[in-house]
Formats: C-alpha cells, sequence, structure tokens
C-alpha cells in the first residue's frame, strides 16, 4: 500500500483496522481467513487492510510493532484499539461496534 493512501485510510472518520503481518508468519496466516470473513460483515462500518512489515518497515516502527499478527484500529488517526496475536472475529467485532458512532 502506498504510504499517502494508507496515511489518508487511517486519518478519515470511519473505522480503519489493520493487520500489520508478514509472510511467513504461521499465526497471521491463520488469521487471514478471520479477516476476510470479517471485511465481509462490516461492509461500510470499517475499512480492514493489511499491511506486510516486511515491505513497510517504516510503519512497523512507527507504530512499534513487535509481534506479529498485530491488528490496530485507528479512527481520524489515532489507535483506539490494538492487541497482538489470534484475535476472535467476535472480540474484533466487539471493538469496532464500541467505537462505531
Amino acid at each position: 500500500m502506498k504510504e499517502n493512501n494508507f496515511e489518508d485510510h487511517i486519518r478519515g472518520e470511519k473505522l480503519v483496522l489493520v493487520d500489520f503481518f508478514a509472510d511467513g508468519c504461521v499465526p497471521c496466516k491463520m488469521m487471514h481467513p478471520v479477516l476476510v470473513d470479517l471485511k465481509a460483515s462490516v461492509g461500510n462500518v470499517a475499512t480492514v487492510l493489511k499491511m506486510n512489515i516486511d515491505k513497510n518497515s517504516f510503519y512497523a516502527k512507527k507504530y512499534n510493532i513487535q509481534a506479529i499478527p498485530t491488528l490496530i484500529i485507528f479512527k481520524s488517526g489515532s489507535v483506539i484499539w490494538r492487541k497482538s496475536g489470534i484475535v476472535s472475529s467476535n472480540e474484533i467485532m466487539h471493538q469496532l461496534a464500541l467505537h462505531v458512532v
């Protein structure tokens, strides 16, 4: 993802869930189908993006990604939730629901 495009997404009013991952990461691969289903479920409520930390080390450093997968929810450019490791779809949906206006 291009840097300006990513910044534009996370600065918007719409919730943005970002999955920070790496290609060789087994837990990251396990999260993929969860996020695909989640993306279909949330519709226009939130945008779901994937950020490969090997290809985007700037953002890995900027958001202090020390374990993968790490999921971060942004709203208006601010981090409103983050969690590392395997996260259930229910937990992510709950967090998104808490921040929908």
